[in-house]
């Protein structure tokens, strides 16, 4: 509990699920953060401009700019903000990607507050992390290439499909699906 005149460190906290919000951001205050919400990028970046966060978290998927250009447009503000990307959509090629442009850790959802807490709090990876001895599935092999794909075009669905020699379509439906892990 803080006292009166004790700043709290600062949070932001950026998803376009405003009941997931509500929750997590309530369980980030319990934890002792004052936390900023905004659910899409340009308000993240109005908010961050006025004041930059000590600690941001940011969903991948949005509405607009995706939360790989907000995590550079924080670094950008304030190179010591520390940044944990949070998705329902996990990834090698978006997980290096954040990483790559500043992000401090990347966490798949479900993930709660102590996850947020204790990967905003890491300073190195984990060498004694479990190497998955099984091989992905074909499933999870296509969504990582399709994921590195979109990832090189910026996330044009276009420019990805063409590349991938797929119908556009069939592209959009391929990442409305979530693939099984494995």
């Amino acid at each position: 509990m803080t006292t009166a005149g004790e700043t709290r460190p600062t949070l932001l906290l950026v998803d376009d699920d405003r009941s997931f919000c509500a929750v997590m951001a309530d369980a980030l205050t319990a934890r002792g953060l004052e936390v900023r919400v905004a659910h899409d990028v340009p308000r993240a970046l109005a908010v961050a401009a006025e004041d930059p966060p000590e600690y941001a978290v940011v969903d991948l998927k949005m509405p607009g700019p995706s939360g790989l250009e907000l995590v550079k447009s924080l670094k950008a503000l304030d190179a010591h903000t520390r940044i944990v990307v949070f998705t329902g959509y996990a990834s090698v090629a978006t997980a290096v990607e954040a990483i790559k442009l500043g992000a401090t850790h990347y966490l798949a959802k479900p993930a709660d507050a102590d996850d947020v807490i204790a990967a905003l709090h890491r300073d190195s990876g984990d060498a004694s992390a479990a190497i998955e001895a099984k091989p992905l599935s074909v499933g999870r092999v296509e969504w990582e290439h399709i994921q590195r794909v979109l990832t090189e075009c910026q996330g044009n669905i276009s420019e990805t499909a063409r590349r991938l020699r797929m119908h556009r379509r069939t592209l959009q439906r391929k990442l409305a699906k979530r693939p099984r892990n494995g």
